[in-house]
């Protein structure tokens, strides 16, 4: 037998465990935003037969994606200034190759 450690538990700090989280967030927020912009299309409008929920106006459907829009940047904004905020708290930022 060798003085080898088998197994290593791999131990992640926190605050850069979180801060690679929030960067994955930041990456997959406009994957997100296309899902929610795609939505309307699936909504009821008037040529799909008497027996369909009644149509969604059309002031509805742009409202919502005004909507979406401003929220996808407001959210963009805060995980953007989260991850400057936690490089800024004295940790080296990484470098992706």
């Amino acid at each position: 037998m060798t003085g080898k450690v088998q197994n290593p538990t791999l131990f992640l700090e926190k605050r850069s465990y979180r801060r690679r989280r929030m960067m994955d967030a930041l990456r997959l927020l406009p994957i997100a935003g296309i899902l929610l912009w795609i939505l309307p299309v699936f909504w009821p409008n008037g040529q799909d037969g008497p027996a369909a929920p009644a149509p969604v106006a059309m002031s509805s459907a742009v409202t919502y994606v005004f909507i979406v829009w401003a929220v996808l940047i407001l959210t963009g904004l805060a995980l953007w200034w989260a991850v400057g905020r936690r490089t800024d708290d004295g940790e080296a930022p990484e470098q992706e190759t």
